[in-house]
């Protein structure tokens, strides 16, 4: 068993069609003096919106929002939760307030501090227990508390994810993951299949599923799947490589030119 539901979904934020188009570490609406401060030094963010510091009216939280996203893709997560925790202070729109809620989470478990990143995701869920948001948190809250051990709550909010957005084929595969934990090998494939059907089919998925055919007597239907599983990892692998090789010529042309 792969044993890694989907790792930590966070959201692409709000009125950023090309995240790093958006992204300024120095954005002019927060007043910042780029002569004074280091835009990416690491403290700017809890230093600069300090609440004492900051008219809150002057804040632009959409904004603000598109940087803690950034450092989550940046890995960056501690940056993440103070840039993240400042939107939600900030934030006068409850939808926006549960987004910044669920991405500091995100950060938080990535750096493994679950207790942190469930409380952010239940705070989220207080806001607005039916939206896209909360179940993004409910799936993520499962992924922690799957990680704590605590799989029969995992499961539990992992059911609530689904309940509240039937369309959401990542929640579709952490459920399976969880019952596929507990041998409900049929359940857990109807769960599989329905995140294949809403265009999730990864590696990870397609091991999973093997698994909960074998479980159930399907042997040739779960090498079948193996199989196809393998087949995507290597063209994944086969894909880094030459995207690693594509970098470093584009690195020599650039040095050829300078």
């Amino acid at each position: 068993m792969t044993n890694d539901p989907q790792d930590h979904e966070f959201s692409e934020g709000q009125g950023f069609d090309d995240p790093y188009d958006a992204f300024d570490l120095d954005p002019s609406d927060l007043a910042v003096d780029p002569d004074a401060v280091d835009p990416v030094d690491s403290h700017v963010l809890p230093d600069v919106l300090d609440e004492e510091n900051v008219d809150t009216d002057s804040v632009d939280t959409e904004q603000l929002l598109g940087i803690g996203l950034e450092y989550i893709r940046l890995n960056r997560y501690e940056q993440a939760t103070d840039s993240l925790e400042r939107v939600a202070r900030f934030a006068d729109d409850d939808r926006l307030e549960q987004e910044a809620w669920v991405n500091k989470g995100v950060a938080h478990a990535e750096l493994e501090e679950y207790d942190a990143a469930m409380g952010a995701y239940k705070e989220a869920i207080d806001i607005d227990g039916s939206s896209d948001h909360a179940a993004t948190a409910e799936t993520n809250l499962a992924y922690a508390l799957w990680e704590f051990g605590r799989t029969e709550e995992a499961l539990e909010h992992a059911e609530r994810a689904v309940e509240i957005d039937p369309r959401f084929a990542q929640a579709w595969y952490n459920r399976g993951v969880f019952l596929n934990e507990r041998g409900l090998a049929q359940d857990a494939l109807d769960a599989f299949d329905n995140a294949i059907r809403l265009g999730h089919r990864s590696a990870d998925l397609l091991e999973e599923k093997a698994i909960a055919l074998e479980d159930l007597g399907e042997d040739e239907r779960a090498e079948e799947v193996a199989d196809e599983a393998e087949s995507i990892r290597e063209d994944q692998d086969q894909q880094m490589v030459d995207d690693h090789s594509q970098q470093m010529t584009d690195d020599q042309n650039q040095q050829l030119f300078e």
